[in-house]
């Protein structure tokens, strides 16, 4: 079926998704001296490609965007308000550190050299001085635009502007390109894939050149989740190599659904994220979209799912949500940094689902240490025990474990089982540690 377009959201229950095995699953440098990245992939046509995007991103990118909340109801307050908070709320040092500005931040018309320009009434004082306000607070400074001639929102978007944008972008000292796809025609000659491929590795080429390190979030494998699965991880593969990062499929639902589209929306990016742990490497990332900790409609074991479920994937932890405004509860979540190390582990490896049954999935992602986490999923609407054992989730033979619930801190020991009650759209997260 044709995609629909970009910010329409879809969504399916968790049961439907049972039902259908859905859930089966700063300064700058000079460009010479930016970290590579092995292995390139074979783009479409079966070319070799050119160099792979600097590697910038030994672990999941973590820190703030204002769209699933906000939208384009933003402005400068909001933006450094929402940065202030990450800071006083102890968010930052845990981590989340890049504050990305999303679509309508700028004018609908360049100026008369071409140049973008953000909109006076929003953004008074310029997007640099955003940027250097945040540097100020030890943040990083993202950014959005699109390869299209339009952005999502009907925005003048970067095509045939690559290398100007990219020249701008780094004079604004941005630290992180989030580049949507939306509005890129077809170039005659070509397909739909080659041309977002020739787009997208236009603007890498263009960010390197600057010679600034700009982490790239691609979001090409977006427009592809429904030209089958042959194509869609064919692109999946090259983005792979574009990027730092890539979006897959779906947003995530924004602040004005309420909190069963939220949750089914949590469901289905996790449903699709998780089936595609084997693109994934260390420094290139599979990005299922915002976390929504904080929103309203979510229930307590729903955004502390959400958490767990990101973590164990290792994807990016992005908040997007009014931050000013978290819960006590949602900070707790936000900031667990016993969940936080499982997503930002150094071996830099996606959990994959070991087993599954009706309405629920175990997930197992090995660690740095030897530990493994082991994420219980209980994806239906009423509270089951969840039972798994060592041997399953890949670990070594030992004459116990010990068992760690990284939301309770409770440690207890076994012979080999792991096994929760795990409540209705919940998720228990052990870290598994072998005692020989």
């Amino acid at each position: 079926m044709p995609r629909p377009p970009r910010r329409v959201l879809i969504v399916l229950s968790a049961a439907a998704l049972c039902a259908t095995g859905a859930l089966s699953a700063s300064a700058a440098a000079p460009a010479a001296a930016l970290p590579t990245a092995p292995g390139p992939a074979e783009p479409p046509g079966g070319a070799r490609t050119a160099a792979a995007y600097p590697n910038l991103t030994p672990k999941p990118p973590m820190g703030w965007n204002n769209w699933s909340y906000y939208m384009c109801d933003i402005n400068e307050k909001v933006v450094l308000g929402n940065a202030r908070a990450l800071v006083r709320s102890g968010l930052a040092a845990k981590g989340y550190d890049t504050v990305t500005v999303d679509d309508c931040w700028m004018l609908k018309k360049r100026d008369a050299k071409g140049n973008l320009v953000p909109d006076p009434a929003r953004f008074p004082h310029g997007m640099e001085h955003v940027g250097r306000q945040l540097h100020r607070m030890g943040l990083k400074f993202g950014i959005y635009e699109d390869v299209g001639n339009l952005t999502c929102e009907k925005y003048p978007g970067s095509l045939g502007h690559y290398q100007q944008d990219a020249d701008l972008f780094a004079k604004w000292k941005v630290d992180y390109l989030k580049m949507d796809g939306c509005n890129l025609p077809t170039t005659p000659g070509k397909t739909k894939e080659r041309t977002y491929h020739d787009a997208y590795r236009a603007v890498g080429r263009a960010l390197v050149k600057t010679g600034r390190p700009i982490v790239f979030s691609v979001s090409a494998p977006a427009y592809f989740q429904y030209d089958g699965d042959r194509v869609w991880h064919q692109v999946i593969r090259w983005s792979s190599e574009a990027g730092n990062l890539w979006r897959e499929g779906r947003d995530i639902a924004v602040e004005k659904h309420g909190g069963a589209k939220k949750w089914a929306s949590i469901t289905y990016n996790y449903a699709y994220n998780a089936k595609l742990a084997h693109f994934q490497r260390p420094g290139r990332w599979n990005d299922p979209d915002f976390l929504l900790a904080g929103d309203s409609g979510l229930s307590a074991q729903e955004i502390q799912s959400q958490m767990s479920l990101w973590a164990v994937m290792a994807a990016p932890l992005i908040s997007s949500t009014d931050l000013t405004k978290l819960s006590p509860a949602a900070l707790k979540v936000l900031g667990n940094r016993d969940v936080i190390a499982v997503d930002q582990d150094a071996k830099g490896v996606q959990g994959r689902v070991v087993q599954q049954g009706a309405g629920y999935d175990v997930l197992s992602k090995p660690l740095e240490n030897g530990d493994r986490a082991v994420a219980l999923f209980n994806a239906g609407d009423s509270a089951r025990t969840l039972t798994t054992t060592a041997r399953t989730a890949g670990l070594p033979k030992a004459r116990s474990y010990e068992l760690r619930d990284l939301v309770t801190k409770r440690v207890s020991r076994t012979t080999g089982k792991i096994s929760a009650r795990v409540p209705a759209h919940g998720t228990v997260l052990y870290r598994v540690r072998p005692r020989r």
